[in-house]
């Protein structure tokens, strides 16, 4: 035995010197397999540098607002009609006549919300709190009983109050008649129940009108944000963290996001929310006049080069319109020289002007501009 014991030895070395290269090699070969040794072309890649800016605006933008934005649940309590079996003569015949009982059911509801106020004032829309019997507002963890201080159904906003026991962080207010197309626009909401939910697209479309599902002729934001159920009264925000818009609701034939949804532009929800804060109902201004849309061959006849603006009709004798000056066959093209894009816009600029201030409105009548100044009236 001692004789084989070098030859022992030496097969012994030689194995594990072919070992220790196999495991070599396969180490080599398993580093480069999962990790790349050189960096990505695109990593110092100016276009990329720029496109990092913009994903550290929006992360920045999430931060920003993580904590101005809330998740809001209701409950609803909903008597059911008992079932008709119980009138059926033949029930009826076996067990005679019984007291049929209506049963309570209770239904309840998500929606978002975003902190206004220091003191607690939250933003959301009309018919996610529409007739409901509470509201609770979620916000880092902890949750708020929360009062309807007052709601219009027509512009779909609400104003909620929450008692927080502390200095709350309100939203930062844009200016929606700076939005154009094409700008990014960032939802941030609690679709389906999962909160925070940060989404982002482009405005797609400003000015959209006849496409409230809700009623109402309002003006809308149009996005292609990720906007599902529950996103409702969630803030609508551009690149520079301002709340453009109220997101408000979706269009689709299958109830699910498909690219196309609509909120209400802050500068609507801006004069709501103080009359709503002040008065707990909306008081909308009016100037006494029927009016009419300028058709092409209108504005032709007239000596005007486009169809913008609004056709006096009628005027209501010793209503403000009257007592301003205005006369049928009038075109009103500005108010506080703002351009009257048509009907729906003169109306909407007119119902959100507060009641007693005078504007001031510029009117084509023979081929010429006039100035006349008006005193908003609140509407009977």
């Amino acid at each position: 035995m001692k004789k084989y014991m070098p030859y022992l030895m030496s097969a012994l070395i030689f194995t594990l010197i072919l070992f220790s290269i196999n495991h070599l090699s396969y180490c080599k070969g398993k580093s480069s397999f999962l990790a790349a040794t050189e960096e990505s072309p695109l990593k110092k890649n100016a276009e990329s540098a720029k496109a990092w800016e913009v994903q550290k605006s929006f992360q920045d933008i999430y931060e920003l607002y993580k904590d101005r934005v809330v998740f809001i649940s209701t409950e609803q309590k909903i008597k059911t009609p008992p079932h008709p079996f119980f009138n059926d003569p033949f029930f009826q015949e076996f067990f005679g006549p019984q007291i049929p009982r209506s049963r309570t059911q209770k239904r309840t509801g998500l929606g978002t919300g975003f902190i206004v106020s220091e003191d607690g004032y939250i933003c959301t829309n009309h018919h996610v709190i529409a007739g409901v019997d509470s509201i609770t507002v979620k916000l880092n963890g902890k949750s708020f009983k929360a009062r309807l201080i007052g709601s219009d159904e027509r512009t779909d906003i609400a104003l909620l109050k929450i008692e927080p026991g502390m200095k709350l962080k309100p939203v930062f207010m844009g200016n929606s008649d700076d939005v154009k197309v094409g700008d990014w626009a960032i939802a941030i909401g609690n679709p389906f129940g999962l909160d925070k939910t940060f989404t982002v697209g482009v405005i797609s479309a400003t000015g959209r009108r006849d496409v409230d599902m809700m009623g109402g002729s309002e003006s809308h934001i149009q996005t292609d944000a990720s906007i599902n159920p529950g996103n409702s009264g969630g803030p609508l925000i551009n690149i520079k963290g301002e709340v453009i818009g109220i997101n408000r609701m979706i269009y689709s034939q299958s109830g699910g996001f498909i690219g196309i949804g609509f909120a209400i532009p802050v500068n609507t929800a801006k004069s709501i929310l103080i009359q709503l804060k002040n008065h707990k109902k909306i008081k909308r201004g009016y100037i006494g006049v029927q009016i009419a849309p300028l058709s092409e061959d209108l504005a032709e006849q007239l000596g005007l080069k486009t169809t913008e603006g609004a056709v006096v009709g009628q005027v209501m004798d010793d209503g403000p319109a009257d007592k301003g000056g205005l006369k049928p066959g009038d075109v009103i093209l500005m108010v506080n020289d703002r351009i009257v894009k048509d009907i729906s816009d003169l109306v909407n600029t007119i119902n959100n002007t507060p009641i007693g201030k005078s504007v001031k409105i510029t009117v084509w009548r023979a081929k010429a501009k006039l100035q006349i100044y008006i005193k908003i009236a609140e509407r009977p």
